[in-house]
């Protein structure tokens, strides 16, 4: 843990930072899956909206 002191003996406490690392381009197979993914959540968020409006 980091820890700092003022002038005035207040510590301050900071959290560790984790290390940073680049992300990687998906690989074909997961951009599929993506889109698998994507076009479900459409028809879900498509029948639940149809079934407010039929329902109101």
């Amino acid at each position: 843990m980091y820890t700092t002191v003022n002038e005035d003996g207040v510590l301050n406490n900071y959290a560790a930072e984790p290390k940073m690392y680049y992300a990687e381009y998906p690989a074909i197979w997961q951009q599929r899956k993506y889109v698998i993914q994507g076009i479900f959540a459409t028809l879900i968020v498509t029948t639940l909206v149809l079934v407010a409006f039929s329902v109101s």
